[in-house]
């Protein structure tokens, strides 16, 4: 008969994921872990097979706490500007889950549709505030959240890594003038005849319709 686990799943990933909050994914190691529990690494593998399935969990745990930031924009007007200053909070109040999130390194190249995926329903609710909000099509918002994501990423990054330190008034111009660009580039229909090809408003269309 197995033996009983002296600590929960749920116990051992709140562990894992304070741990990584305080001193980054480098120090999620077993000696750690067991230690942040008061105990050796050998309770961890009665409840998990091997440390790579406690860094998923610590993964999708993150995922779910930036979630949390990002569910608050929904009190705000305009809430999709708001996703962004959320975002970006995040990104300076849980640096190391933001790199761990957003900027560790792929052993392949992904695509677009791979790292909004991982949103999931955050992106998707964006999108269709930006449909709702500014009388886009399904495509014009989703290329218009690919913009202004990847620039609100760009600002998370400098925060997250030490690199620059933004006041909430800066943070807030430096989102309002680019998504103010960005919608006239839309309007213009310039955006659509330049960059967007047949098939990535098919890849588009797919995601959307997902």
């Amino acid at each position: 008969m197995p033996p009983k686990p002296k600590f929960t799943r749920e116990e051992i990933v709140a562990a894992a994921l304070a741990l990584v909050s305080e001193k980054g994914v480098e120090a999620l190691t077993a000696r750690e872990l067991g230690l942040r529990l008061g105990s050796s690494a050998r309770p961890i593998f009665t409840a998990f097979q091997s440390m790579e399935e406690v860094q998923q969990q610590v993964r999708k745990a993150a995922m779910e706490r930036f979630n949390g930031f990002a569910e608050k924009a929904m009190a705000y007007t305009p809430a999709f500007k708001q996703f962004g200053m959320q975002m970006i909070l995040f990104a300076q109040e849980e640096p190391r889950l933001f790199r761990l999130l957003f900027m560790m390194e792929s052993a392949r190249a992904r695509s677009f549709e791979d790292v909004f995926a991982e949103l999931g329903g955050t992106a998707r609710l964006c999108i269709g505030l930006i449909e709702r909000d500014y009388g886009l099509t399904g495509p014009e918002a989703m290329e218009l959240f690919r913009h202004v994501w990847i620039h609100t990423y760009g600002i998370g990054a400098l925060c997250a890594t030490g690199m620059c330190s933004f006041t909430g008034e800066e943070i807030n111009g430096m989102l309002g003038h680019d998504f103010a660009a960005m919608m006239l580039l839309i309007k213009s229909g310039k955006l659509k005849e330049k960059t967007v090809t047949p098939v990535e408003r098919e890849q588009i269309e797919n995601f959307l319709s997902k």
